[in-house]
């Protein structure tokens, strides 16, 4: 990621897209918002480190005052990671499910973005989002003025 984009701070970022993942820190960085870490997870179906091991993290960092969590279309991991934040997260979490305009059964990007069996939709995943109190937005360009809203600095 291009180092001269990030900014010292308070906001944890967790995503599944490395380019969003520095488009979320950019957009932060524009409006003189921080980040305390940025953890890029991937897409593959096969991954180590997942969305809820991020959020454990970054609630559990007195240094980290919000989340930004980014997700795509395929799989079932949003979702848990949606449960995840509304049993256990304390802070103001904002999303986006990239992937949301893929035509049904056609493998888009990452080798997980794919929706199969009915799982892993974006309507599904953005559902589960919202219903776990996380602030979604629907496009990746909002996602710095929402985090900026939400925290109270826009």
């Amino acid at each position: 990621m291009p180092g001269r984009i990030h900014k010292e701070g308070s906001i944890g970022i967790v995503s599944r897209s490395g380019t969003l993942t520095y488009e979320a820190v950019y957009q932060l960085t524009q409006r003189g918002i921080g980040q305390s870490t940025g953890i890029g997870i991937g897409g593959d179906p096969i991954i180590g480190t997942t969305h809820i091991d991020a959020l454990r993290l970054f609630n559990d960092d007195p240094e980290t005052e919000a989340i930004i969590m980014i997700g795509e279309i395929g799989g079932s991991a949003e979702e848990a990671a949606a449960e995840f934040v509304k049993q256990h997260v304390k802070k103001p979490v904002v999303g986006f499910i990239a992937g949301q305009t893929a035509p049904p059964g056609r493998r888009m990007g990452h080798a997980g973005a794919i929706i199969s069996g009915g799982q892993g939709t974006a309507a599904h995943k953005i559902e589960a989002m919202t219903a776990a109190g996380i602030h979604v937005v629907v496009s990746p360009a909002e996602i710095g003025a929402t985090l900026a809203r939400v925290i109270g600095k826009s």
